[in-house]
């Protein structure tokens, strides 16, 4: 399993008229995740377009749970807990900084595919080789 956490402060601009985050910042959201989570690996996701790999969005799903606001300091923790999977699916968590509430919860799901076919595929060795040390790390902390 990997997970990793990253910070993010609330814009004025992702708020809305009741002053609090915009619902479809939060796809938004779980993207800053999941990228400093892949690059968290040495593996950015410029690094998988250069090898010929891209990850379409298949699914995504939102449970908000409390409003976050403008100035909020935001911790998104995005976990991968399976390795080998032609589908990467990605939980994640959203909490308030200041007093750890849980603002939201959810997960996207993605399918890698070639770039020059686009038809998927398996997991590309380098995502393979990237994220397998986390993967031992978590079974021998077990």
């Amino acid at each position: 399993m990997l997970k990793f956490k990253t910070k993010i402060r609330v814009r004025y601009a992702d708020t809305d008229k009741m002053h609090f985050v915009y619902n479809g910042k939060y796809l938004e959201y779980f993207e800053v995740g999941r990228t400093e989570l892949l690059r968290s690996t040495g593996l950015p996701y410029s690094a998988l377009e250069k090898a010929g790999y891209q990850l379409p969005l298949m699914q995504a799903h939102v449970n908000y749970k409390y409003p976050a606001h403008y100035d909020d300091v935001l911790v998104i923790e995005a976990t991968v807990s399976e390795l080998y999977s032609a589908k990467v699916h990605i939980d994640y968590v959203i909490s308030n900084e200041e007093n750890n509430q849980l603002i939201a919860t959810g997960y996207t799901d993605h399918l890698f595919i070639k770039e020059n076919t686009k038809r998927p595929t398996k997991p590309p060795q380098i995502y393979i080789d990237a994220l397998t040390p986390y993967f031992l790390n978590s079974l021998d902390n077990s």
